[in-house]
């Protein structure tokens, strides 16, 4: 699974979250599974790779951790694509759609 999530911590009453996704990147990494962290570009979000069932996991992780830090609400975005067509090695999924996309773009940018 290739997975895009953005976590909102709510009614904390300030407006810095940089504890939270600190936490969170600390489970993620501990996770084992491929992520990138938009921290320093105009993102907002992770991207996540692994199996359905981890991916999940390690968002409920985040969520229980936020929480755990006294954040009483906590809104996430999620976008999630999956296929059946063909295997995508792990960790592989992101870097082979962007690695295609500028195959493609060299490609027209030649002809």
């Amino acid at each position: 699974s290739l997975l895009d999530f953005c976590l909102i911590p709510m009614g904390t009453g300030e407006p810095s979250v940089a504890e939270h996704i600190a936490k969170c990147h600390t489970i993620l990494e501990n996770s084992g599974l491929k992520f990138e962290t938009y921290f320093f570009c105009s993102g907002y979000g992770t991207n996540l790779e692994g199996p359905w069932s981890e991916v999940s996991q390690v968002i409920q992780e985040c969520h229980a951790a936020v929480h755990a830090q006294g954040v009483p609400r906590i809104a996430t975005d999620i976008r999630i694509g999956t296929r059946t067509d063909r295997q995508v090695a792990p960790g592989e999924g992101n870097n082979g759609k962007v690695r295609r996309v500028q195959e493609i773009l060299a490609r027209d940018r030649k002809g």
